[in-house]
Parts: structure tokens; sequence; C-alpha cells
């Protein structure tokens, strides 16, 4: 059986779609979980992190990386087969882009990239298609990286929003192991009746 590493940052709004495909995925892969600073202690409208944390570290059945000495490892060490950031906010993913390693999870991103393990970008990001746009379109052509497809979630309140289907991250990840890109990678809004 295949190592996910399962990062977490700082979308809160999208914790429990991530977490029902971290459930989801725990049946396929063991899972080795991470956080950002961010996720793992900030109580939000959401949820408490506490209650977070716990959550995922019962379907992993691993404590929660969340220093960036707890993710350096990752790739030297061989730790995953493949790197899942779920959520993955607009900041991680700029930073991602910009070789910034100042989060447990940026640092854990870098770690696999540095070896070629796969890394699985799952957006959710209000200014994807703003000032995170030139990181996005970055991250889509850099080797190693896959994008989980992803949509405007709001294209009349939030005109420049984008956010993945998270439904879509266990295929994503699949697919990833083999060097491929889920297509297509940008899909129509969901319309309401």
């Amino acid at each position: 059986m295949k190592t996910l590493g399962f990062a977490m940052t700082g979308s809160f709004c999208t914790f429990e779609k991530a977490t029902a495909q971290l459930e989801a995925l725990s049946h396929t892969y063991h899972i080795l979980p991470l956080m950002s600073q961010n996720a793992y202690t900030t109580d939000t409208r959401f949820g408490k992190a506490a209650d977070w944390v716990r959550r995922v570290e019962e379907l992993s059945g691993h404590e929660v990386l969340h220093t960036i000495v707890q993710a350096e490892p990752i790739g030297p060490k061989g730790l995953v087969d493949v790197l899942a950031v779920a959520p993955c906010t607009g900041n991680t993913l700029s930073k991602i882009a910009a070789g910034i390693t100042d989060t447990p999870v940026t640092m854990g991103v870098k770690s696999a990239l540095r070896i070629g393990i796969p890394v699985v970008l799952c957006c959710a990001t209000n200014d994807a298609m703003a000032a995170s746009g030139p990181n996005l379109l970055r991250l889509l052509n850099t080797k190693n990286v896959y994008l989980v497809p992803l949509r405007q979630d709001d294209p009349v309140k939030k005109p420049v929003s984008l956010v993945a289907d998270f439904t879509l991250l266990p295929q994503a990840v699949s697919l990833a192991l083999e060097g491929k890109q889920l297509q297509p990678v940008f899909l129509p809004p969901q319309t309401t009746v």
C-alpha cells in the first residue's frame, strides 16, 4: 500500500470536504497527515483547531506533523509516495510557486518535489483569477505538480474565486502517481436548479 501525505492549510470553510476525502483515501493509502501552523492552531466559525486535529489523527492513525522540522524529512527519507495539499490556499499556492518554505506544508512540498515525489494541489482560493492567478498557472507548468480540477464557486458574488472539486481528489492522486494530470483542469461552474 502506498503512502499519501495529506497536508491541510487554512481554507477552513473546506475542511469538511477535505476530511471527507481523507477518510475515503484512507481505505486506499497509508496516510501521513500535515497541517500548516494556521490550520493546526486556529479556531474559526467552522470548528475548533483541536477538534480538526483529532479528527485527522483518528482518520489517518498518525499524529499530525505541524512543524517545519517534522516536515523536512518527507522527501529525503521517502516518507510518502505522493503528497496532496487539501485544501491549498492562495497563500500556500503562491509560496510554493515562489519557493518559499516557511510553513510545515510548504516545507513538505519542497521536500517532496526535490526528489520527484508528485504533489497534488486541491485549491480553494478567493483570488485564483486575480493575485494568485499567475502562481496557479506557473504551478500548472511545474514538473511533478498536479491540480485537482477546479471551478468558479460563485461567479456572481466572488468572480475571481476558484475551488477544486474535492470529490476528484482520489482520481487526481491516482493519476499523479502515473505522472498524469486529471483533465479538464478547469471545470464549468455548477448550476443550481
